[in-house]
């Protein structure tokens, strides 16, 4: 499709330009024949070619705009067929699971400590599938404008340090860290941190597999400065400047394995300027990804 529309596009567009100067031609022509070679003829066909030459850089601009249109459409509608794919995977992942693990449950006779265990397991399924619906509706009142700062002055690190604590019990096969200045009073939104926490330590905890290592930092100097460290692979040069993009996401999503929906990173992004404050990724040592949240 996107082939036809392109082909059919340039056809359009070079039989528009050829049309114009096939035009102009005989209108050079036509003024020559009635006017001779006089003076008046000589002004006259300075002036068709001089209205020609604006007209044409007009059409060729109008061309070029509405290429750069057309691409940026078929760009962001490859994405969102990307993004439904990948939500449709998201949301039939933990439901499966959550199903499976009640139907468990309500069939089998088991004993108390791998009842909680599947208890547990359900619970967090259930947190990512709010986790990801959440998402959806941030990037919608963020596009919507609908989301207004509330901020209190409350004790950072103890915020902060809940928020690690609450992952590092569910995912017990990586090893949180984390190294954070004690009592760090500053005035936040809790609601826009939270989320923007949550989505950089789930984009750790997608990344970093097995034995993995995540680190969260609070710093306060002039700034109130957040980091979420891991040891995965990183992003490489080329993609660095797309990760905050809304649906970006690295790869084909027919073939990739990592999930994710490609809100995360575009919600910390918006959430940290409509907080006034800043995200940046840069590499970590000796491998991994670092993004620092700057407020």
């Amino acid at each position: 499709m996107k082939r036809k529309l392109s082909l059919f596009f340039y056809f359009l567009s070079i039989y528009v330009i050829i049309q114009f100067v096939w035009w102009g031609y005989h209108i050079v022509d036509l003024t020559n024949r009635l006017s001779g070679n006089s003076k008046t003829a000589w002004n006259i066909l300075i002036m068709i070619m001089g209205e020609g030459a604006v007209f044409l850089s007009i059409l060729i601009y109008g061309i070029i705009r509405i290429r750069n249109s057309i691409k940026q459409e078929l760009e962001i509608s490859q994405k969102q067929n990307n993004f439904l794919l990948s939500v449709t995977h998201e949301l039939k992942t933990p439901i499966a699971s959550m199903k499976l693990y009640l139907q468990t449950l309500q069939k089998r006779t088991i004993d108390e400590e791998k009842r909680r265990e599947i208890i547990d397991k359900t619970l967090q399924q259930n947190e990512q599938l709010e986790h990801l619906i959440d998402n959806i509706l941030n990037a919608t009142r963020l596009e919507n404008k609908r989301l207004v700062l509330h901020k209190e002055a409350i004790n950072v690190s103890t915020f902060v340090c809940n928020i690690h604590e609450k992952y590092a019990r569910q995912y017990h096969h990586i090893h949180f860290d984390c190294a954070m200045q004690s009592d760090v009073y500053y005035e936040i939104d809790p609601f826009i941190i939270e989320t923007i926490i949550n989505n950089l330590l789930e984009n750790a905890i997608k990344y970093t597999g097995d034995d993995g290592k995540i680190t969260v930092e609070l710093l306060k100097n002039e700034n109130l400065i957040i980091r979420v460290k891991d040891n995965g692979p990183g992003i490489s040069k080329k993609h660095e400047k797309d990760v905050f993009k809304k649906f970006y996401r690295i790869g084909n999503e027919e073939t990739r394995t990592q999930k994710g929906s490609g809100l995360g990173l575009f919600i910390v992004k918006e959430l940290a300027t409509l907080h006034k404050g800043q995200i940046k990724y840069y590499d970590n040592q000796p491998k991994g990804a670092v993004f620092e949240l700057t407020l």
